[in-house]
């Protein structure tokens, strides 16, 4: 289920209708009771700021690195191309062309970050 679907039935009950019918849901119904409205405005809120971060995602984020993207990076880097243009390049965010270079070995990882142990 994508999250237009998602929100069109949250907001239908939400608003007291049976969302497959759009029939007005009966007075006792559970999603008319106040705390019920509540909790699926708040729901609606979280998924309307979820598909405003998906909307503003890189197209190639969390898509699998091939070979040849990271030796390209490492060449840009080599190049002394801004992380910044690199992202821009690759379509994937700043954060996850340092993680890369990282994992690559091509710089070292940030003084205080966590690592894994051993």
């Amino acid at each position: 289920m994508d999250i237009q679907e998602a929100l069109k039935i949250m907001r239908a009950l939400a608003n007291g209708t049976n969302p497959e019918n759009g029939e007005s849901l009966e007075e006792g119904s559970v999603c008319r009771q106040p705390q019920t409205v509540r909790a699926l405005n708040r729901a609606i809120s979280a998924l309307v700021a979820e598909q405003g971060r998906e909307t503003k995602r890189p197209r190639n984020a969390f898509r699998t690195w091939t070979r040849a993207e990271d030796a390209q990076v490492c060449q840009e880097l080599r190049k002394g191309m801004d992380f910044r243009d690199i992202a821009k390049a690759h379509d994937r965010t700043v954060p996850s062309i340092v993680a890369r270079l990282v994992k690559l070995g091509k710089i070292a990882p940030k003084a205080g970050s966590p690592t894994k142990a051993a």
